[in-house]
């Protein structure tokens, strides 16, 4: 069976194209780094989100848990992979891991 295609959003792009420059409230850096970086929120039917990178193609998958189960169950299982990074955002907090050297050095 082929893949069906996924639905066409209008995005109404036309509209913002055309509007006047006075039509948009100026925001400064600072602002915008505040609210998006700083300013995160889940929905509360979302327990975390998994956001897991390739280190050596950059592909990256993203993935969203409503259990607290099922998200410790899938980090562990990504400590135990090396050529990824993965970043873990729930309500309160952000954390990113980096993978570690497992080579052993003989000394």
């Amino acid at each position: 069976m082929g893949k069906s295609k996924q639905p066409y959003y209008d995005s109404n792009w036309e509209l913002y194209k055309k509007a006047p420059d006075d039509f948009f409230v100026p925001h400064s850096f600072d602002e915008i780094m505040e609210w998006k970086v700083a300013g995160w929120e889940l929905p509360a039917s979302v327990c975390c989100v998994i956001r897991v990178a390739s280190t050596k193609n950059g592909k990256v998958k993203e993935f969203i848990y409503r259990s607290p189960a099922a998200a410790k169950k899938k980090i562990h299982k990504l400590f135990e992979e090396t050529d990824i990074e993965f970043t873990v955002a729930d309500h309160e907090s952000i954390h990113h891991f980096y993978p570690e050297d497992n080579e052993t050095e003989d000394v």
